[in-house]
């Protein structure tokens, strides 16, 4: 079974984008979304600098921007890919880049909604100086331990013994000072305690705006960071992406699940990396690819067509 996934924010990189605006179509679509995203998706994604699109209301929209372009290079037809791909998921805003691709939401509204995430979470980053780090590393019974001492959340547990802490920055300088035994702390290069209560405020503001969205129910399996659970309502996917912001992201069970479902390929979207690297990590036997420039979409259609629902066995697989 193929699988498409999404990445979060963190993945995004001076000039990920300019390979891509050789592609046909790629740059007509970015403008054209650069209305919907009230951002010039072609500059900050060819030119803008590691300090721009690091801040969080340029980031989300670029790189749910860019999942969607990529997207639409690998499968030109929205129907067939539907009709090839067995599950997607996405990691934090790559959540969104998979409903969109899962067809709950359309790429106006998807851009609608991130641009909107984007802004509330960033205000609510402003209001009080928070930030994560992530622990490699340790037993998790005491990394849980630590956190709550420290008064942390566990923000993203992301499998293999890789926990994202989250926080005011004096509870991360403590954490700093006193990890748990056998950890590796890493600060990471976000603005803000994401997926914890201190984004509420960008929750409110994604209720308000979650009843002008229209939405359908996905046409493949969408997995939830939530849970790990594969969800079948549309209506349920979205009240799940409003939630999210201010909830941890469980890759580790996603993971699990798209085992279950029995995934043999795993294609990530540009900006890609990230998730494909966890995944050799965490799920064993199932070929990665990281769809980074478009000298990648060759690889990924082979990949497509061996272990699309349409290839030998797929539909089984889809059962």
């Amino acid at each position: 079974m193929l699988v498409i996934v999404a990445p979060g924010q963190g993945a995004q990189t001076p000039g990920f984008l300019s390979p891509w605006l050789e592609v046909d179509g790629v740059a007509d679509r970015l403008r054209g979304w650069s209305d919907v995203a009230g951002l010039d998706l072609v500059r900050y994604g060819t030119e803008a600098s590691e300090e721009e699109i690091k801040d969080t209301a340029v980031a989300q929209p670029l790189l749910v921007a860019a999942g969607l372009v990529t997207a639409r290079a690998l499968f030109p037809d929205e129907n067939l890919a539907r009709e090839t791909v067995g599950a997607v998921a996405g990691h934090s805003v790559g959540e969104i880049t998979a409903a969109a691709g899962a067809g709950v939401l359309s790429a106006h509204d998807a851009l609608t909604f991130v641009r909107e995430r984007s802004l509330g979470m960033a205000e609510a980053a402003a209001v009080t100086a928070t930030g994560m780090a992530a622990l490699l590393g340790g037993d998790p019974e005491a990394v849980a331990a630590k956190l709550a001492e420290h008064g942390l959340t566990a923000a993203n547990n992301n499998g293999g013994g890789q926990i994202v802490a989250a926080g005011t920055l004096e509870q991360l300088e403590a954490l700093k000072a006193d990890p748990p035994a056998g950890t590796r702390v890493i600060p990471l290069k976000v603005a803000g305690a994401f997926h914890t209560e201190h984004m509420a405020p960008g929750v409110r503001r994604l209720a308000e705006l979650a009843p002008t969205l229209k939405v359908a129910d996905p046409a493949v399996a969408y997995v939830s960071n939530r849970d790990g659970e594969v969800v079948q309502s549309g209506a349920e996917v979205l009240e799940r992406l409003v939630s999210q912001v201010s909830s941890p992201v469980r890759w580790d069970l996603c993971m699990e699940t798209l085992q279950q479902l029995g995934a043999t390929a795993v294609i990530e979207l540009s900006p890609a990396g990230t998730l494909t690297n966890l995944v050799k990590r965490n799920v064993k036997g199932v070929a990665t690819l990281a769809l980074k420039t478009p000298a990648d979409l060759d690889k990924a259609r082979a990949l497509v067509a061996e272990h699309g629902a349409h290839a030998s066995g797929g539909q089984e697989q889809n059962a």
